[in-house]
C-alpha cells in the first residue's frame, strides 16, 4: 500500500496490509473494550473525547500537512478541517448525554420508557477527500454513544489513519477503543460480514455503497451510507447575483471540487444566465493554483492521477456531446495531479457533465426558461444530497425547498455540514444520517422497557 505525494507524483511512504490474524486480534480486543467503554459514564467518555479536541487544535498545522502530502489539500483547507473536528468533538462531548436520556412515554403501564444502548463495534470504511474530517464526524457521536470503532481507511491516507488512532490514544481512550486497519478495499467485504463488526458506516462512492449495502444487508447489518452528490444550486431572476456567483464558486471548488457536497451543477433562469455566468467565470479565473503547501494557494492538485484522467475524460465527452467548455478543461503541463478551473455551459440533458458526478474543479451550468423548470433540472438526477436556492425572495425559495429532492436545502449559502444539524441524502446519494441528535441515534438499540 503505497501513498503518492499529488503535487509532485513521488513516493511519500509504503504500508504493510494488515494480516488476517492481526485483524482478528483487533476486533477481539476492541470487542472486549466494548464491554468496559459501554458502562462508562458520558462524563467519563466526554473527558476524553475533549481531550481529543485539545490534540487538534494543538498539531492543527502538522496534520494540515499531512494531508497537503497525502492527498494535496492546501495548507489553509487543511487547518479549517482540522479545526472542524475538535469542534464536532466538543459538540458531542456536551451534547451526546442530552440525546440519548431515557425518553417516557405514557402508556397503560405503570412506566414505560425508551432507553438508548450502544451496539458494539462499528466498522468505518471513510475516504480519502476529507481525511480527518469524515472520520471524526462519525467517530465523536459513535464513541460518546458508547461504541467502539476499527477504521479502514482509504488506502493512499494511511498516514491520516494512524495519525487519527494515535490521537485517540493521546486522549487518553484505552487502546483498542479505536483502532486503524490497514487493508486494501478488496478485504472490505470480509470485515462487514465478521461476526464482532456490529455495523457500518460508510462514506463513498454510489457503487461502493451498494456493495457494502448488499454485504451487510446479507448479514443483517445496520449501515449508514453517505455516497455521491451532483448538487443543484438554482439561480433565480430576483437573487444577489455577485454574491451568488461569488458563494457557487466557492462551494464548488472547495477542496478542489472534491466533495460530494459541492455545488456542482448550476441551475440558471434565462433573464440572468448571461450575468450570472459572466461573473461566476471571473471568480473561478481568481482561483489560484499551486502547490498545496504554498501560501495563497486556493487549488491544489487533485487526489490521485487517476481520478484526474477519469475527469478530463468525462469533461472531455461532455464537450464531444455539444457543451461549451469557456474556461479551462486543459491538464497543465509538469508534474503533479492537477486541472485548470473549468467552466462548461450549454450543458443538456443526457450529456456526461449534467448526469454524472464531476469530482473535481468543473462546474456544469445549465440553462433554464423559469423556476419550474429550475425545479424539474434540479430533480432530475439519482443524486440527492444537498441543494441550493439563490433568491431574494426568502419566502418563496423556501417553498421551493420542500419540492427539492435531497437531503438539505441552504438559501442563499452554501451547503456544508455542521455539527448541529443532520446530515445525509436519500436516492443514490445513501440513507441514514450523521451529525445532531440523528447521527448519535443511527449505532445505538432503540429499546423499549415496558413495566406493568
Amino acid at each position: 500500500m503505497e501513498t503518492i505525494n499529488p503535487t509532485t507524483g513521488e513516493k511519500i511512504a509504503s504500508y504493510a496490509e494488515f494480516s488476517s490474524a492481526e485483524v482478528e486480534r483487533i476486533l477481539a480486543n476492541a470487542q472486549k473494550e466494548f464491554h468496559y467503554w459501554r458502562k462508562a459514564s458520558f462524563k467519563e467518555r466526554g473527558v476524553k473525547v475533549k481531550k481529543a479536541a485539545e490534540i487538534l487544535r494543538k498539531n492543527k498545522d502538522q496534520y494540515a500537512r499531512l494531508m497537503a502530502a497525502e492527498m494535496g489539500k492546501p495548507l489553509l483547507q487543511g487547518q479549517a478541517e482540522i479545526e472542524k473536528c475538535a469542534w464536532v468533538c466538543d459538540f458531542y462531548a456536551e451534547q451526546a448525554q442530552g440525546y440519548l436520556l431515557n425518553q417516557s412515554i405514557k402508556t397503560d403501564a405503570s412506566k414505560s420508557f425508551v432507553r438508548f444502548e450502544p451496539l458494539g463495534t462499528i466498522l468505518a470504511i471513510m475516504p480519502w477527500n476529507f481525511p480527518f474530517w469524515q472520520v471524526f464526524r462519525c467517530a465523536a457521536p459513535t464513541l460518546m454513544a458508547g461504541n467502539t470503532i476499527v477504521l479502514k481507511h482509504a488506502s493512499n491516507v494511511c498516514g491520516s489513519a494512524l495519525a487519527i488512532e494515535e490521537i485517540f490514544l493521546e486522549a487518553g481512550f484505552p487502546e483498542n477503543l479505536f483502532r486503524s486497519i490497514l487493508i486494501t478495499g478488496k478485504k472490505s467485504g470480509e470485515l462487514i460480514k465478521h461476526p464482532l463488526i456490529a455495523a457500518v458506516t460508510l462514506t463513498g462512492s454510489t457503487a461502493a455503497g451498494k456493495e457494502v449495502a448488499s454485504l451487510a444487508g446479507s448479514a443483517l447489518k445496520k449501515t449508514v451510507l453517505e455516497l455521491g452528490g451532483s448538487d443543484p444550486y438554482i439561480i433565480l431572476e430576483d437573487a444577489d447575483i455577485s454574491r451568488a456567483a461569488e458563494t457557487c464558486v466557492s462551494s464548488r471548488m472547495t477542496n478542489g471540487g472534491q466533495s460530494c457536497v459541492a455545488a456542482k451543477r448550476f441551475i440558471v433562469v434565462e433573464p440572468v444566465f448571461d450575468v450570472f455566468v459572466e461573473k461566476f467565470v471571473e471568480n473561478m479565473k481568481a482561483q489560484r493554483m499551486g502547490p498545496p503547501l504554498e501560501e495563497g494557494t486556493m487549488l491544489g492538485p487533485l487526489a490521485r492521477r487517476d481520478l484526474l484522467d477519469q475527469l478530463h475524460a468525462q469533461v472531455c465527452e461532455s464537450i464531444s456531446q455539444g457543451a461549451q467548455c469557456i474556461l479551462g478543461g486543459v491538464i497543465p503541463q509538469g508534474p503533479g495531479a492537477f486541472y485548470l478551473p473549468t467552466v462548461l455551459i450549454n450543458v443538456q440533458k443526457e450529456m456526461i457533465a449534467y448526469k454524472e458526478e464531476l469530482f473535481g474543479p468543473v462546474a456544469s451550468i445549465i440553462r433554464c426558461a423559469d423556476e419550474r423548470e429550475a425545479i424539474h433540472i434540479a430533480n432530475d438526477t439519482v443524486f440527492g444530497l444537498g441543494s441550493a436556492i439563490f433568491s431574494r425572495d426568502v419566502e418563496r425559495a423556501q417553498r421551493i425547498a420542500q419540492e427539492l429532492q435531497a437531503g438539505c436545502c441552504f438559501i442563499n449559502d452554501s451547503v456544508k455540514s455542521d455539527p448541529r444539524l443532520p446530515f445525509g441524502g436519500i436516492k443514490e446519494s445513501g440513507y441514514g444520517r450523521e451529525l445532531s441528535i440523528f447521527g448519535i441515534q443511527e449505532f445505538v438499540n432503540i429499546k423499549t422497557v415496558y413495566v406493568k
